[in-house]
Order: structure tokens, then sequence, then C-alpha cells
């Protein structure tokens, strides 16, 4: 079904954004920023909603639901008002030699009417992030949130209504078949998070129109701990990291290299975080919960593939996962070849860095790669030699807080990049301008200047 109160079908919204678009109202700065106003307005009044859709979808903490959903994109949007008019700005560009009397510059020019598809593992922000960025570059979009989180689609279609028109930004709620659908038409630009798999499906789709797509997928992030690591440090982070929302983030880690000398300290190290930050999981209240049965039941089917250290408790009913670190696993099983996307770590071990650097290379290229070492040349191996979307040296998830990195994968975890000037960047189109003067005609340039090829020569030496 549509969320818009006009039952309209998706092929008419979409010629209804693109009227609206035409009549070029959304690409001036005071369009703009009075739309990113709107939106935290909006998101402000039905702040409550949006903790309690949250919460009976995912069985978030107001806290956690608060940081990493709502304040996230408060964040985005006061940045993104305060910057906007600087990004907008035309970028003057050098010339070359042969450019005398000339001047160059990028214009950053909006797409048009963008679909934007949300995952569920943070429905909220993972909807609105892209949005900022979509309404920041002057475009009209449709937002698709995810069906596995109805009670927040339901608020980010309310949020969206309070905002905004449908013929400028829009909700449109739906399963699987909504989403093929609207796949189907033409878009001018496509900003997709999710898996690798529908990824591929995504990009497929696109091409019979030449869209151009963003794709934030994800893929199998490893956390290496050298043996110079701070062990404390370490297994606190990682542990962090690794069981926010119950695991189901696309960069947190999802397997754990470990120097053999500090295995057995490592993983008594991080058994005590786990404990300390999130209990047993199942019988904690505040622990996030798995998002449905097929994924819960996916999950637990991993349990077997090696040794339970600890964690591995189960409840079905309440669709949690204890924190788990599984050992002694075999490179071939399903949880080394699979994004694992649940509260499940397995943890190996190495006796050489470059033991590491081949086990990672052989893979596909992760989202993300986290290395903890005090040693500089360590640091820059494994930097030198290891592709991957981004990441952190003594730390996981953090480079995903600071605007000011471009966030996306590489590869088979994805393409584009988005937060802050970057995102206003995936969603505009970087038209190049050159203007010459009419006061002097340089006749190198015309086949019939006696001594053009010398000439030429000379300046493309």
């Amino acid at each position: 079904m549509l969320a818009p109160i006009e039952q309209l079908t998706i092929e008419e919204l979409i010629r209804k954004q693109r009227r609206f678009y035409r009549t070029q109202a959304t690409k001036s700065l005071a369009f703009r920023l009075s739309m990113l106003t709107f939106l935290k307005e909006s998101i402000k009044h039905h702040e409550a909603e949006i903790l309690q859709a949250l919460e009976q979808d995912l069985n978030k903490s107001e806290l956690d639901a608060f940081t990493t959903e709502i304040g996230f994109v408060y964040d985005e949007i006061t940045r993104t008002t305060r910057e906007l008019k600087r990004w907008m700005r035309p970028k003057r560009v050098r010339g070359a030699s042969i450019h005398l009397g000339t001047k160059s510059e990028v214009m950053y020019e909006p797409y048009g009417t963008v679909l934007i598809i949300a995952p569920w593992n943070y429905p909220f922000q993972l909807a609105m992030a892209p949005l900022i960025g979509a309404i920041a570059a002057g475009n009209t979009a449709v937002v698709k949130p995810s069906e596995l989180t109805p009670n927040v689609a339901q608020i980010i279609t309310k949020v969206l209504e309070r905002a905004f028109t449908d013929r400028y930004v829009v909700s449109v709620e739906g399963d699987k078949d909504v989403a093929t659908e609207l796949l189907a038409k033409k878009w001018d630009h496509i900003f997709f998070t999710g898996s690798t798999p529908v990824g591929k499906i995504v990009m497929e789709a696109a091409a019979k129109h030449l869209t151009p797509v963003t794709l934030e997928l994800g893929g199998k992030s490893p956390a290496i701990v050298h043996d110079d690591a701070n062990i404390e440090i370490a297994a606190k982070r990682i542990a962090w990291g690794k069981w926010m929302n119950a695991g189901q983030t696309c960069v947190a880690p999802d397997y754990v290299l470990v120097h053999e000398s500090k295995r057995e300290v490592f993983l008594e190290a991080i058994k005590r975080e786990a404990f300390t930050m999130f209990g047993n999981g199942v019988g904690t209240k505040r622990f996030t919960r798995i998002v449905n049965e097929t994924h819960f039941d996916r999950l637990t089917g991993y349990l077997t593939e090696g040794d339970v250290f600890f964690g591995g408790q189960t409840d079905r009913d309440q669709l949690k996962i204890a924190p788990t670190v599984l050992t002694d696993i075999e490179e071939d099983a399903n949880v080394m070849k699979d994004e694992i996307f649940g509260p499940i770590l397995p943890v190996l071990t190495y006796r050489q860095l470059d033991e590491v650097i081949d086990f990672v290379a052989a893979r596909p290229h992760p989202l993300a790669l986290y290395l903890f070492t005090e040693t500089k040349e360590v640091e820059q191996k494994v930097m030198k030699y290891l592709t991957f979307g981004g990441g952190c040296v003594n730390d996981v998830l953090m480079h995903l807080t600071n605007p000011n990195l471009p966030f996306g994968g590489v590869g088979e975890s994805g393409m584009g990049s988005y937060h802050g000037r970057y995102s206003f960047e995936t969603f505009s189109h970087a038209k190049s301008i050159l203007r010459n003067t009419t006061k002097f005609d340089l006749p190198v340039r015309y086949p019939n200047f006696k001594g053009a090829e010398k000439l030429i020569r000379l300046v493309y030496r």
C-alpha cells in the first residue's frame, strides 16, 4: 500500500514529484534550509512515538534509540544546515596552460527525483540520514522504510507527512513486492542500504534505466588484535561494538583475529566486558532482540559450528540470543562465510601478521576493519595491503560518527559514500563549466595555424 493520504499509484506519485521538481523550487538555499527545519521539527514532535516504535520493533532502550537513531539525525541536520551554503557554492578549479583566458568551476546540481530504500537494523536513522543529503542537494524523494520494523515504518510516514507534501518527500510502506515495483521505475538516483545479495538486485534494476546508485552494504568486518595491543581496551571496545544492537550493525566486528600469544587473556577479558555491559542478553531487559524468527533461526544455526566459550543462551519467544563467543571454528564454516549480523562472535588465532593479511585479502572486501596495535609499522602494513570501506585503529565503529569522514564500502561491501558533505555530494551531479573570454582568441587551437602541431607538442611535453 502507499503511505500518502491520496492513494496514488507509484507511477502517479513519481510524475507528481517530477512536475514539482521542474518548478525549480527545490533548488534555492532558502527552500532547502526550510525543509531541513521542517524535518527536524517533525521529528521532535514525534520523538516519543519514535522511541516507542523502536522499543516495539527491536526492544531498543531509550538511551540506545536516542543515541544511535534520533540524536544522530538531529546532529546531521544541524551540521548540514550550518554548512549547506558553503557546500552549494560553485568550486573554482585551476585550468591547464592551454586554458589561457578561461575560468573553470564545478557546479553541484540535484539529480531530480530519488529513491531511498532503508533497512531494519537502524530503521529510523538509516532512512533519515540519506534523506537529509537528498534534501540538502535539492532533490525530491521517495522513502521506502523496512517492512520488518512496521512500527518504525508507520512513524516515518507520520514524520514525513507532517513535514512535507507528497509531491516533495513521501514515505511508501510495503513489503518486497512494493520494493520491486519501486525499483522497476525510472529514478534519477537510488540509495540503498541493506545486504549484498539484495544490493545486487537493486543494481540490476537500476542498470535497466542507467540510474546511478549508492549501495551501502555489509560484509565480514574483521577485528585484528596484535600481540602488542592493549588487551583490556581492545576487549572492551570490541565487546561494545559487537553487541550494541545485538550485533545487528553493518560495521560491527564480525570476527576477531587475535595473536595466539594473547588468545586466553583476550577471551577472558571480552567475557568480563560482555557480561558487564550486557549481562547474559537473554535475561537483560534492555538488550536488543533479533528482528524476526527467520533471522533468529539463521543465527542459532551458527552455534553448533564452533565451541561456545561463553554465551549461547537463546529464547525464541523473546527473540533474544546472548552475547556469544565461538572458538575452534573451521575456516569454511558458514559462520565464517556469511555476514553474521547478530550477537555471535567467532575468535580465531594467528602467529604472523602475514597470515592475517592473506586471510582477509582472500575474502570479499569488508565494509570495516579494526586493528589493535601499538606499533606504527604494523598499522602501516595492514593499511597498505588490505582494502576495506573504512575503519579504526585501536577502536571500533567510531569512524562512522565523524561527519568529516566518508562512510561507505568498496567492492562487495558497497559503492559510494555519505555523511556530512559526502551526503550532499552523493545526491548531487557535479557539473563542469568552463567560461572563455572573447577579448582574444588563441589561434593555435585551429587547424590552419602554421606550426600548430609543434606548439601543441611543446605544451603537452
